[in-house]
């Protein structure tokens, strides 16, 4: 089957968008993405929209037919997809599909998610729908109780500090810093997020990726028709995608891994006939501080229960074994739940052209991207090649 290459990315602004609406945000997204790629509307075969919440935040339904009027797509294949935060790398996987199989060759993935349609318990009601109903949202269940649970049985298992979550947010906002399309630009110490405002013991308001509004595009071809369009095609290698029925936080096994992310990251290192120390620079789900630390040790980049020490020597920054979130991460970038995971996809292309800008630039070949949903029980790897 053919090869399937990212020929064009563009992405918003992330942050708050009151005086633009979900279809401006998707529009300004994909103009980007279709300038990088030299390529016309009208050239798109295939539309696969991520959105999680449209029909809560905005109270449209049928999506994919909406958003293709606003951006002029006229497609013979055309789907929307929804996972949590996993959406983005769902929709990527799905056009991966659809333009390795043949059925087009070429696709335009778009995700988009525009919270402030809503005030913020309303934004806060509208995510606590993706868990389950009866069970933990009606008992006021929300991500930031479900992820100090992972938090403080990390810390009490492995001896992982509050200060060694704090340097994943700080590293992360470094690189924010030099991403003037990230929701939070200015810097911050350890002594800053230690000192934030508690939220659930023991992640701190800084130890949390912010409410985001905004939209990232990709477009994906054959990879036989990829020089046409660019001279620095970026080759998507392997995607791996795995979910456990353990959706129910009180039904997981192991609250000190990802489990999920350990069989999605094994699948994918096997399609793409790569190991972990092959990795040059890593996109991870960090919602929480916490995320990127279990992360790391699931995609394995260090062992388990030695994410802290190894976010502590450096080892996740520019110059260590594997810089991390390059981009800012969720913790600052910002998370617009269906657009996340192909946002992480640009940042990876960026990396893989050597487009980035000084202070986030990693010497890269191999590139690898990571979206959760739920309580970590959905996972997606993506592996990218120059």
């Amino acid at each position: 089957m053919a090869e399937v290459a990212i020929v064009g990315v563009g992405t918003t602004p992330y942050g708050r968008h009151l005086d633009k609406s979900a279809t401006d945000l998707a529009q300004l997204a994909v103009k980007e993405a279709l300038e990088d790629a030299n390529i016309s509307i009208k050239e798109i075969q295939g539309f696969v929209l991520s959105s999680q919440n449209p029909e809560i935040l905005q109270k449209q339904g049928n999506a994919v037919n909406h958003f293709s009027e606003f951006l002029g797509v006229s497609a013979k294949f055309a789907t929307r997809v929804e996972g949590a935060c996993v959406s983005g790398s769902m929709g990527l996987r799905t056009g991966y599909m659809a333009v390795k199989s043949g059925v087009v060759d070429v696709c335009l993935v778009v995700g988009v998610e525009k919270c402030y349609e809503l005030s913020g318990p309303d934004i806060m009601a509208a995510f606590s729908y993706v868990i389950d109903r009866d069970w933990e949202a009606a008992y006021g269940s929300n991500a930031p109780m479900g992820f100090a649970m992972f938090a403080t049985r990390h810390m009490h298992t492995y001896g992982t500090t509050e200060e060694q979550l704090a340097m994943v947010a700080v590293k992360n906002r470094r690189f924010a810093s030099k991403n003037p399309k990230a929701h939070f630009q200015k810097p911050i110490t350890v002594n800053d997020v230690l000192n934030s405002r508690p939220v659930c013991k023991p992640l701190k308001l800084l130890d949390c990726c912010p409410v985001s509004d905004g939209a990232s595009a990709a477009i994906l071809v054959n990879g036989d028709l990829a020089r046409k369009f660019t001279d620095t095609p970026v080759y998507i290698k392997a995607i791996g995608q795995h979910l456990i029925n353990e959706n129910v936080i009180s039904s997981i096994h192991d609250l000190t891994e990802f489990t999920a992310l350990k069989r999605a990251a094994k699948d994918a290192y096997k399609q793409a006939g790569i190991e972990p120390g092959d990795v040059d620079v890593a996109e991870v789900h960090d919602c929480f501080t916490i995320a990127e630390i279990l992360e790391i040790e699931a995609l394995g980049f260090c062992e388990k229960g030695g994410g802290g020490a190894f976010v502590e020597e450096g080892q996740t920054d520019i110059g260590g074994k594997v810089p991390v979130n390059t981009g800012g991460g969720l913790l600052s970038r910002g998370h617009p739940i269906g657009a996340t995971g192909i946002c992480q996809a640009g940042i990876i292309v960026q990396q893989l052209r050597g487009e980035a800008p000084e202070g986030r630039q990693v010497d890269a070949e191999i590139g690898l991207s990571q979206n959760l949903g739920g309580w970590g029980t959905s996972q997606a790897v993506v592996i990218y090649s120059r």
